[in-house]
């Protein structure tokens, strides 16, 4: 190590490794991507490769944990930047709409897998049903602020409102799915509004 250096400093060859996995397995999936597609694309040699990552799978997990850990930033930002009770809920769904709009889109990243991986017991499946049981868990604390006794059904709504609009934003015009995808997040957070407003009149 030169004299100076910190001793955590993160690796530039794994970091371009994993940066060039992403782009590539979220653009063309993962099973048509063989590790040596991976190697030459990062300029790294193959020996380097199998340094930071002993197999393709233990690349394909660090992908996924990328994603994840991109997907918590934005919602942590959204959450942090917008008061409760409604407001983080929208503020995450716009972020979503937003993202299906953008260039490159290629629909969610962890249901793309999920298609690749259907294993329940396979580690890569594991860890996409961790993201999306994370993803739920954060909308049911975030939708109890708003109408706590339907906050579970309806943080399940709202995922099932950002799965189909992920998958459509592929297939139609994009603008318009977003759109359909919002209004449905808001007229959910408006019934359980309205739910939570006669309770408290009664």
């Amino acid at each position: 190590m030169k004299r100076g250096a910190p001793a955590d400093r993160p690796s530039e060859a794994r970091s371009r490794l994993l940066s060039t996995a992403t782009k590539i397995f979220y653009a063309e999936g993962i099973h048509s991507v063989g590790v040596d597609r991976i190697i030459a694309e990062a300029k790294v040699t193959r020996a380097t490769f199998y340094r930071h990552f002993p197999s393709k799978e233990d690349l394909i997990l660090a992908y996924l944990r990328e994603v994840h850990r991109m997907d918590r930033g934005a919602v942590g930002a959204a959450i942090a930047a917008n008061p409760p009770p409604a407001d983080p809920l929208l503020a995450i769904a716009g972020a979503i709409a937003e993202g299906i709009q953008s260039p490159g889109f290629r629909g969610c990243a962890f249901l793309n897998a999920a298609a690749e991986y259907p294993d329940a017991d396979h580690p890569v499946h594991r860890e996409i049903i961790a993201h999306r049981q994370w993803f739920l868990d954060t909308l049911t604390t975030l939708m109890a602020q708003v109408h706590k006794e339907t906050a579970e059904p309806a943080a399940r709504h709202f995922v099932m409102l950002r799965d189909g609009a992920m998958a459509a934003g592929c297939l139609f015009d994009p603008a318009l799915v977003a759109e359909t995808f919002l209004r449905g997040v808001e007229g959910l957070l408006r019934i359980n509004a309205e739910r939570q407003s006669a309770e408290s009149a009664s």
